[in-house]
């Protein structure tokens, strides 16, 4: 049984077949908006660049247009009927919030997920009392309309993301997880020594999954010839092949989501560079031991109150 497909990716993949259908015919998206009568010109905009949830009827005007029959209009238009069908898609995840959307989308009918996280441990594999951390620590930068720390806000963004990882355990199409984690994510910086523990604990009970591998990046390996990544990212790879792989890179302000073939070989060329500098799976599982025994040592019992003299007391 394949996985079914994402969403947001059948809507790229739609809109670079209509971009690449006009640029055959010859035609601008002002001359096409003016022949098919759309009040909107970003409506053609929007289509082509995957941003919106298409319309079956706005795409078989442009499908008449181009004049597109046959096999190619009946795959383009299950594409299409994919593309939008976010309704049943979203009863999976009934505490999604906008921010999650995208990524759960994104992540629904990959077959393949690698990861490469220098500060942080990707949403994927991380515990509520690690992901409550890293949204209490962003609140400050979050944007107004994002609804952060009411009580309500934070533990639906935080049941979101714990959400997203039922994928890794679907009984019957869960994809092949791959992660390179640096050394420093999960030690110093990275947060309370209780929580980290915590953490380092379900990285080994997620990597003993059959389908997860997870690797750590010691501080003193060499990747390739010195080479330093320059950000975190994720690569995705879906069951049907005419889906292109697509690359996800996490920004300060906004999400970047790459799939043009060059610029993703680049990122797999690194992902291959990091994985090989990394600990093998075992040596990690071995090494996240050994670090939660560490932090394990680090967290101290709370003070106990010193009673009062009792010369004082009177």
């Amino acid at each position: 049984m394949s996985p079914a497909p994402s969403p947001i990716v059948r809507r790229r993949r739609l809109g670079q077949a209509l971009r690449r259908l006009r640029e055959t015919a010859g035609l601008t998206g002002d001359q096409v908006i003016e022949r098919i009568g759309w009040a909107s010109a970003s409506k053609l905009s929007r289509l082509e660049n995957g941003r919106s949830r298409p319309d079956l009827g706005d795409v078989l005007d442009l499908l008449d247009l181009y004049g597109v029959d046959g096999e190619s209009r009946d795959e383009l238009i299950a594409v299409t009927r994919d593309a939008g069908n976010t309704r049943a898609w979203l009863r999976a995840y009934p505490v999604m919030t906008p921010q999650q959307r995208d990524w759960a989308e994104l992540e629904a009918g990959c077959v393949d997920i690698r990861e490469y996280a220098p500060s942080y441990v990707p949403g994927l594999l991380q515990t509520p009392e690690y992901a409550r951390l890293r949204l209490v620590s962003a609140h400050p930068l979050a944007s107004p309309a994002v609804d952060g720390l009411s009580p309500d806000g934070l533990e639906n963004q935080i049941h979101a993301r714990i959400a997203r990882q039922a994928l890794l355990t679907r009984r019957h199409d869960a994809p092949r997880y791959d992660a390179v984690l640096e050394e420093t994510a999960l030690t110093g910086r990275g947060g309370p020594p209780d929580i980290l523990r915590g953490q380092a604990a379900h990285l080994r009970r997620v990597g003993a999954l059959p389908n997860v591998t997870i690797r750590v990046l010691p501080r003193t390996a060499t990747v390739a010839n010195w080479y330093l990544a320059h950000t975190s990212f994720s690569i995705y790879r879906f069951a049907d092949p005419q889906d292109p792989e697509t690359v996800a890179v996490e920004t300060l302000e906004r999400d970047m989501f790459v799939n043009e073939a060059d610029e993703v070989r680049h990122y797999a060329t690194v992902y291959d560079w990091l994985r090989d500098a990394a600990l093998s799976p075992e040596d990690s599982m071995q090494w996240l031991i050994e670090a939660a025994e560490t932090l394990h040592a680090t967290v101290r019992p709370p003070a106990q109150r010193r009673a009062p003299d009792q010369h004082l007391s009177s």
